[in-house]
Formats: structure tokens, sequence, C-alpha cells
């Protein structure tokens, strides 16, 4: 089992421990790594950062204080950098487009009847339970594995393992979106090793939100196979992604914006379709 919750560290700045218990994720933190202070001005560590794919994951066990608890239960953590403003919550700006309702996609019933035929078609690809987990992307794609879990539970009787995934810090763009990403907490309670894992998010767009999960989960185990399960696919992708279940295929335009709503987040449940202009 491996469990990564980033916190604040509240230790000294510059503080580095090395961490090598058996059966947990493993990077040497022995040497502190200074990252430059303002985005775009160069420098060795940047450009690391951005090119190299094991250097970025140095860099984030570098950067953050990550519990992380093996299968017996032992906890040892990576703890760096007190004062990285990368806890701090991001400000995206805003285009300064109007936004304005253009149709309503699915009702509540619709989500219910579309998530129903999507657990059908999870057990029937899988050939029935064994062996089956379920990973929701934050955030509503977390309350769709939950609700997806509830449903195969009432179809088959049986319990399908369930977890949390966070993929801000394996995002393309990361260097892009400023310096203080929102990182929330990813938390798989099983062993991925040769699982059937089922990746499930509300929208499915250009794919790199897809492919930022494939590196999450291939990082923490080598699952025997891993699907895509989104509830409305709207197009435009920009890597070889595809979708394996399906709720709601939706042509849509780049100045669309799909919007899903789920009860346990929203307060209802709906997808709606939003012109964005100006």
């Amino acid at each position: 089992m491996v469990w990564i919750n980033p916190q604040l560290p509240g230790q000294p700045d510059g503080f580095s421990k090395q961490l090598d218990a058996p059966g947990t994720l493993g990077v040497s933190l022995s040497e502190p790594l200074n990252r430059p202070r303002e985005a775009g001005k160069g420098g060795t560590n940047e450009a690391s950062y951005n090119q190299n794919s094991q250097a970025r994951r140095v860099l984030r066990a570098r950067f953050f204080r990550l519990p992380v608890y093996s299968g017996d239960g032992a906890a040892s953590q990576f703890l760096l950098r007190e004062n990285s403003p990368l806890f701090s919550g991001v400000v995206v700006p805003n285009a300064g487009g109007i936004m304005k309702l253009k149709s309503k996609i699915l009702s509540a019933d619709e989500i219910r009847r579309a998530l129903s035929r999507i657990a059908h078609e999870i057990v029937e690809k899988n050939k029935g339970t064994e062996g089956l987990a379920l990973v929701g992307i934050h955030t509503r794609g977390i309350t769709l594995s939950e609700r997806l879990a509830a449903l195969i539970h009432q179809f088959e009787g049986a319990e399908v393992s369930k977890g949390i995934l966070d993929i801000t810090l394996y995002r393309d763009d990361l260097s892009e979106i400023g310096l203080q990403p929102k990182v929330r907490e990813t938390r798989i309670p099983f062993d991925l090793n040769g699982k059937s894992l089922v990746v499930v998010d509300d929208v499915l767009y250009t794919g790199r939100t897809a492919r930022a999960a494939l590196d999450a989960l291939i990082d923490l185990g080598r699952p025997a196979r891993i699907y895509l399960a989104v509830l409305v696919d709207r197009g435009h992708r920009e890597l070889p992604i595809r979708a394996d279940f399906v709720g709601k295929n939706l042509p849509t335009s780049k100045s669309e914006m799909v919007k899903v709503k789920m009860a346990e987040v929203d307060g209802e449940d709906g997808v709606e379709l939003w012109e964005v202009s100006g």
C-alpha cells in the first residue's frame, strides 16, 4: 500500500532526509536543491525540471513532505523546503471572456443511467471483479469512481478497491501555471501491481490529464492493465489517448466549456455546455 499526502512540514528550510524503508517509495534526498526563484529565469535546475522526466520525479520528491506508508504500517517521510510556495493555492488568470449557458447536456437521471451502463461495461470488460480497482482523479473523478464502485457492488455483490489521485505534479505545463500549484491528496490503499485499474475522470478533452495520471500510477506500481472511464468525451485530443468507457460523446468547439456537476461536490447532478466569448 502506498499513501502520499502532501502537507506543510513545519521544519527548517533545506532539511533533507534519506528514505530507503523497504516497501516504500525511495528517492535519495541527501542534497538540498535550489530551484530558481522566478519562472523563466532558466538555469540548470529549471531546464532539468522541464526536460528530464527522471529529474522531475526527484525534484517533486525534494520539494514536498510526503508521508509514505508501506503495507506493514511502517511510515517514513520525505521532508524538504518548508517555505516552498508550491503548497499555497494557485490563482488561475481569468481569460476575460463572458460565459453563457448554451445547453444542459445530461440530467441527474441521465447521469445515473450512464454510470450504470459504464459499471456493467467495466465488469464485462474485466470478465468479473477479480483484481479490479478504481482510481478517481481529483475532484469529480473521485465522486464518479465512488459511484461506480457502489454500482458494481450492487450488481455483483463484490467490494472493489478504490483510490484517489492528484496529477498536479505530473502535468506537462507545471512550469507554466505559476509557482503555486495546489497539491492535493493521493491515496492508493492497495497494491497496484497486477491490478486491472480503471482511471475515472469527469471530462476527457486534450488527453493531457489522462497522460499525467498514467505517469503518476506507473510511479507507484505496475498494474496489469489500465482503463480510462469518463462521463463526457468532448473531443479535441492533443495526445493519442482514448477512453475505454464513455458516458456521453459530446462534439464541442474550443470556445465552449463542459461543466460537470456532482451532488457531493456541487449540490446537484448535471452536465452543462457553456459558451465562452469575448
